[in-house]
């Protein structure tokens, strides 16, 4: 929404309002979508100390407005709720640790990928290791020869680790083998799976999900060097990126605590520089002893304040389809080989049972990671127990994913008050490219994956989120691809937002106080430049946002919020000028978008063309206060000139008595 700023009638009501609260901003002739529990739209927002004091009609809107309240007429553009991204993995997305060399996912020959890992140029990390990504699994176990060894051809004597696109296996060399402790006798480890010559029985340099963690844990082993990355990157990149894409409150979906990732959080907000309201998901490692792990992690319980909290532990059930390691019922119609047919858990049922009831009595909420409905089944059946144990005790847990799901498990979301999250702007997630999996999983089993509509349908409390970065952050894909993925589509775009705002706002304990826009909450909102609600589905990804704000202060503003123009620009020069009225004084407040060089002089015309009041202003400035007390009930023009001469622009008055 690029605001025109056409000549505007304005209205100046001189009245007085002694009791109301005086707002600090106030937006006005809008679309604002409430997200509140009927789905309201008004015109008009009130803003105080970062707290919405009203929300209404334009009407309403005078009673808080006074003489240093800034306005902004809205120009019939939407406002929405702050953005809740609830799956985010911003730490590991913005500090860059697996370096630029990225490998094409579409490549057919995995010996190409080694003229690209040449070209390079690599060099190691703060822990000796070399590192790169973006490889296709299914593309590496075509190979004709171990993968191992055709890294070992370029790469003999530095320890290499290559991330495959999904994040769930990692390619490496003999070196990087050795380094781990990796050998023909080493024995799986628990969630993850080490491929091995079936001749030689040693290592082939693929490691599946936690086969693979062992590597991620020593090529970035905490030290000074990777903590600094974490935390340049967070600032420079990841905060601007989520104010960017309207996102005010966010889940970081893997704090990794053995990497100190949590000291980035902490310090960000320390210095004042955290732009979003944060709820870390501390890692559950799954080779831990359950009591080790439930000691450091109940040290890390962390209840903050409403901008940062270690209050979620993420872990995951199981791995993923394409690798045939999410957990499934049935066996996988092909298991690419693999020594087990059902996919594979990180955490067993039993243990996740146990773990589940032990942690929640602790204040902590469950993220769990499950993509098979195995997994599924497994991660509900352990919230039933702890249920079931502990009674109900506001425990709010949730699912991640939910791939395949069985028709059996859609209601126990609902009667378990578990929360289905789900990413549907990856392209791999719609429904034209489900056949990619079928040689995996079957056709009958292909039918409704990531299942969003029968989830809705069931009232359970459905989220959307990005997973970012392995999915685009922006939201305006995930809520375009939510309502054009039929069969499993949401039925309205306000379902949508919905899903990225109140509802998320539950997952995060924070729905009394942000997640729609109503009295009393904090101001976390945007400003974006289309309707949402109108324009065709398939332009809603195509959403820009304008104007971001947290607890009321601007964390992001984008240069086309506002026009400006230079002053030789005649043509466009109405532009330049806003008039803020404030209703319950004898003022209004004059805005010049721009810099202006020379003396201002501000003129107010009557209808008949006399000047009935001048001011001589100092320019370089954005808000002059014209004092209308003198003006008597009619239609007046402000004029601004520069230098005497220069006519920069005019702007249509009512003062109303």
């Amino acid at each position: 929404m690029r605001h025109s700023w056409l000549i505007l009638a304005l209205f100046i009501c001189i009245t007085s309002c002694s009791t109301a609260q005086i707002a600090d901003q106030a937006y006005f002739n809008g679309k604002i979508y409430t997200a509140n529990a009927n789905d309201d739209f008004a015109q008009a927002i009130a803003i105080k100390d970062g707290t919405i004091i009203y929300v209404g009609n334009d009407e309403g809107v005078d009673a808080f407005i006074g003489d240093n309240t800034e306005f902004l007429d809205l120009d019939g553009g939407l406002m929405l709720p702050g953005i809740h991204d609830v799956h985010v993995h911003a730490l590991e997305a913005s500090a860059n640790s697996w370096g630029e060399c990225v490998l094409d996912d579409n490549e057919a020959d995995p010996e190409n990928h080694l003229d690209v890992l040449f070209d390079c140029g690599l060099q190691p990390n703060s822990n000796g290791w070399l590192v790169a990504s973006g490889h296709s699994l299914l593309t590496l176990l075509e190979a004709t020869r171990s993968p191992a060894e055709m890294l070992d051809e370029i790469f003999p004597d530095q320890p290499i680790a290559i991330l495959e696109k999904t994040s769930h296996s990692v390619w490496v060399n003999s070196k990087g083998l050795e380094k781990i402790g990796f050998d023909s006798n080493t024995e799986d480890p628990i969630g993850g799976h080490i491929l091995k010559d079936v001749f030689s029985g040693k290592p082939n340099g693929i490691l599946l999900d936690n086969a693979g963690d062992e590597v991620l844990a020593q090529a970035f082993k905490t030290n000074s060097t990777l903590e600094e990355g974490n935390y340049a990157g967070l600032i420079e990149y990841g905060l601007p990126q989520l104010a960017q894409n309207g996102i005010t409150s966010m889940v970081d979906g893997r704090t990794y605590w053995k990497r100190n990732m949590q000291d980035a959080w902490y310090r960000a907000k320390e210095e004042g520089k955290l732009t979003t309201r944060v709820v870390m998901g501390l890692w559950a490692y799954p080779d831990d002893l359950d009591e080790d792990l439930v000691i450091a992690l109940k040290e890390l319980h962390d209840n903050g304040d409403d901008l940062l909290r270690a209050t979620q532990i993420k872990l995951y059930s199981d791995g993923i389809t394409i690798n045939a390691t999410a957990a499934l019922h049935e066996p996988y119609h092909d298991h690419l080989g693999l020594p087990f047919d059902k996919g594979l858990t990180y955490f067993s049922g039993e243990r996740l049972k146990t773990f589940i009831a032990t942690m929640e009595k602790e204040g902590f909420d469950f993220f769990i990671h499950a993509i098979g409905d195995r997994g599924i089944s497994e991660s509900l059946d352990a919230i039933e127990t702890a249920r079931n144990a502990n009674g109900e005790i506001g425990a709010r847990h949730r699912i991640t994913h939910c791939e395949i799901v069985r028709p059996s498990d859609i209601p126990r979301f609902t009667s378990l008050n578990v929360v289905p999250d789900v990413q549907v702007a990856g392209e791999f997630t719609q429904p034209a490219n489900w056949e990619e999996a079928e040689f995996l999983i079957g056709k009958e089993r292909l039918d409704n994956l990531y299942p969003i509509k029968s989830f809705y349908e069931a009232n359970a409390r459905l989220t959307l989120s990005s997973d970012w970065d392995v999915s685009e952050l922006n939201p305006f894909l995930g809520i375009q691809n939510a309502v054009t993925r039929a069969p499993q589509e949401l039925p309205t775009v306000e379902a949508a937002v919905r899903a990225y705002t109140i509802n998320a706002a539950y997952v995060m304990r924070q729905e009394d106080k942000t997640g729609s826009l109503e009295v009393g909450k904090f101001a976390d909102l945007i400003i974006v430049d289309r309707d949402i609600f109108t324009v065709e589905k398939n332009q809603i990804r195509n959403t820009h946002v304008l104007l971001t704000l947290l607890g009321g202060k601007e964390v992001y503003a984008s240069p086309d919020f506002t026009l400006s123009t230079s002053t030789n620009e005649l043509e466009e020069t109405s532009s330049n000028l806003q008039l803020y009225p404030n209703r319950v004084a004898d003022f209004t407040t004059l805005k010049i978008n721009g810099t202006v060089k020379g003396d201002l002089q501000i003129q107010i015309i009557d209808a008949k063309g006399r000047v009935v009041q001048e001011t001589k202003e100092i320019a370089n400035q954005t808000n002059y206060k014209l004092n209308v007390s003198a003006l008597a009930e009619g239609v007046y023009f402000v004029k601004v000139l520069v230098n005497g001469l220069q006519e920069l622009g005019v702007k249509s008055l009512v003062v109303v008595r």
